[in-house]
């Protein structure tokens, strides 16, 4: 050949092309490859950085304007209530009003409910659904998201907590780490949208999510137990066979009345929720079920408590606005460490729940959920929670699912909701002091057992056995250990998997479809055709140390096992490898010096290696390592196909 035309050129936009006809493919071009544009480590870096933290570019709005739009641009992109309140109108504030009022009746008892769930007096639960809801109302981007407490979090705080301390024994302290670890849950939360590290909680896979929400389900299923029953003293782990071993040694506890009636109320529960999802014109049936049941069962145990039906009480509930808890933040003492790891867990939890149900009902009404500012709204209504008698709060999907069925079209039903709340805490407590504590864990039960989603866990079987092995490890170790080894558990296996992919990358041999130029993988496509003499290999992964010694000794494995099929079969001499590098992202120094090693390898068998469409970054880093001059100008080409027609070509040009 004349003139060489695959050179690495290292002027990003020139290119050089000569026709080769050959009798095994059609005419083909043969392109150089061309090295990236020229760039300072800086530039590099601030790149780099731009891509990891900005990926969305949340600055390109300010471009180009005035300093008053601006300063316009900053106040919505910090208070999103600035960008829809001016368009606000009386038409969206009916739709607003209703739905603010449907999910008051369900945040309600709710609050309640997992307040209990917690262990934390019930009024703690309406304090954490008036005052972060209306915090959220002016930081937060989602339309839909109906804020309050969450039965995961509320578990998962609860069991942690109570291991070290007694909310009977030491209510004023346990009440102190509860606040303090909501306010750790806060400042962690605000701090990644901040920072901008939210990639931190995907972590935590949808894998690992399914399998602990149905272990914790299960555990909160049988911990409510102990008030479907009316026992009275229970224990206060979390394990499976603490609980039931509870149950069983205190049947001298059980109250027929107590279990008469959470048994119909567990029907109604399920019934109603039942008619809802068959039916989605009536989700108001669900959302008005608790709040009927309460009533109902309030009214009832009002008539009979004359008649010592046995059956407990909610009891006296204090009236009045969110008494201040800044004095009761507990900083310094032994439960510090307690509070802050109970804090950072359940501020993943909750994080992950409520941004996933702002993203989920954003996709339906087409809009897009700031997943950053998302972070900030959620920690920073859990800060000011913690100096106003909150606990932990985040977005709700029972909630923000009816609070979508109901019609809202702004963050003003939550304002709604809260005011509702509001006049609850300021006239309406006397009325829940005969409240039964049965109704309570019915209600509990009934939003839990959605959360156990085995059709999820089957799928997860079918695609993929390494999900469902996470998903498995995080339901036992959380039924049968404690919830936050479990959720460590199920978390080391999504780590594993990972690692697994990288330290153990797929790699395959191509052949050629008939009559084309496209080259797919021999095991999946019958119809591809060896290339005789040519051992075609693709990597699916960037080479890292952690995978470079695999990749060696996989890559000469595929060519002691092709020289023994070519010897078996009588074929051609093995004369050249090809490297797809379609799918190398990304290569470091351990990788380019494995390309050296593996190049001197193979050519001490007279053996040529190739490489083929290595992206930008990857040939910048092989010539700045000096491996490209190694491979030298046949050494790198631009698809599989310029390859084996510019090296077929030049075997047929030697005499």
């Amino acid at each position: 050949m004349g003139v060489n035309s695959n050179r690495v050129e290292d002027l990003p936009y020139h290119e050089t092309t000569i026709r080769i006809p050959t009798e095994a493919m059609p005419p083909l071009e043969i392109h150089s490859v061309c090295l990236p544009p020229k760039q300072t480590t800086l530039q590099k870096l601030k790149h780099r950085l731009g891509e990891i933290f900005f990926p969305d570019n949340p600055l390109h709005r300010f471009k180009n304007q005035t300093w008053f739009t601006k300063l316009l641009l900053g106040l919505q992109f910090f208070f999103p209530i600035f960008q829809w309140g001016p368009e606000y109108n009386v038409k969206l504030l009916k739709s607003d009003i209703i739905s603010g009022l449907t999910i008051a009746s369900l945040a309600i008892p709710q609050g309640i409910s997992y307040a209990k769930l917690a262990s934390l007096p019930p009024i703690v639960g309406l304090y954490s659904s008036f005052v972060p809801p209306l915090i959220y109302s002016v930081l937060g981007s989602s339309r839909h998201l109906a804020v309050g407490p969450v039965s995961i979090a509320s578990l998962v705080m609860g069991s942690m907590l109570s291991e070290a301390v007694s909310s009977t024994e030491e209510p004023i302290l346990y009440l102190k780490l509860a606040f303090t670890a909501t306010c750790f849950a806060g400042l962690f939360q605000a701090s990644l949208g901040l920072l901008r590290l939210g990639f931190i909680i995907d972590f935590l896979s949808k894998a690992t999510l399914i399998g602990f929400m149905a272990g914790a389900s299960v555990i909160v299923i049988l911990q409510q137990l102990k008030g479907l029953l009316g026992i009275v003293h229970f224990t206060t782990k979390m394990q499976f066979f603490s609980v039931m071993s509870s149950i069983f040694n205190h049947r001298g506890e059980w109250s027929w009345q107590t279990i008469v009636m959470g048994f119909i109320f567990l029907v109604f529960l399920f019934t109603t929720r039942h008619i809802s999802k068959t039916k989605p014109k009536l989700f108001w049936v669900a959302a008005a079920a608790p709040l009927t049941s309460v009533i109902i069962s309030t009214v009832l145990v009002f008539f009979l408590s004359s008649k010592n039906p046995h059956i407990s009480v909610i009891g006296h509930l204090p009236k009045g606005l969110n008494p201040p808890s800044s004095n009761m933040l507990y900083f310094n003492g032994p439960f510090l460490a307690l509070a802050i790891k109970t804090g950072i867990i359940t501020g993943i939890l909750s994080l992950t729940e409520g941004v996933a149900v702002g993203r989920t009902f954003a996709a339906l009404k087409n809009y897009q959920v700031d997943g950053n500012k998302e972070m900030m709204a959620i920690g920073l209504m859990n800060i000011c929670g913690s100096c106003s008698s909150c606990y932990v709060t985040t977005g709700s999907f029972s909630r923000s699912a009816v609070n979508y069925n109901a019609g809202a079209k702004t963050v003003v039903s939550n304002i709604i909701m809260a005011s509702a709340v509001l006049v609850t805490l300021l006239f309406l407590m006397p009325l829940f002091y005969y409240t039964p504590n049965v109704i309570l864990a019915a209600i509990i039960i009934t939003a839990v057992s959605g959360l156990i989603d085995y059709q999820a866990a089957y799928r997860l079987w079918k695609v993929d056995k390494l999900d469902f092995l996470a998903c498995m490890c995080s339901f036992f170790g959380v039924l049968f250990i404690s919830v936050p080894l479990g959720l460590a558990i199920a978390v080391g296996v999504s780590i594993f998997k990972i690692l697994l992919h990288v330290t153990r990358p797929n790699t395959m041999v191509l052949g050629n479809i008939p009559r084309t130029q496209t080259f797919q993988n021999l095991n999946r496509y019958r119809e591809a055709l060896r290339i005789p003499s040519f051992l075609i290999l693709a990597v699916e992964a960037p080479i890292y140390f952690a995978n470079t010694t695999y990749l060696q000794e996989r890559i000469l494995r595929w060519v002691r096992e092709e020289e023994e099929r070519i010897k078996a079969s009588n074929e051609s001499t093995l004369k050249c490898i090809i490297l797809d590098m379609t799918a190398v992202t990304a290569i470091d120094t351990s990788g380019t010096d494995m390309m050296f090693e593996l190049r001197k390898m193979l050519d001490k068998r007279s053996l040529q290696l190739v490489l083929a469409n290595p992206v930008g970054t990857v040939m910048e880093k092989l010539q700045q390592s000096k491996t490209l001059e190694s491979f030298g100008l046949n050494g790198v080409y631009l698809t599989v196909g310029e390859a084996v027609a510019d090296i077929s070509s030049a075997w047929k040009a030697q005499p």
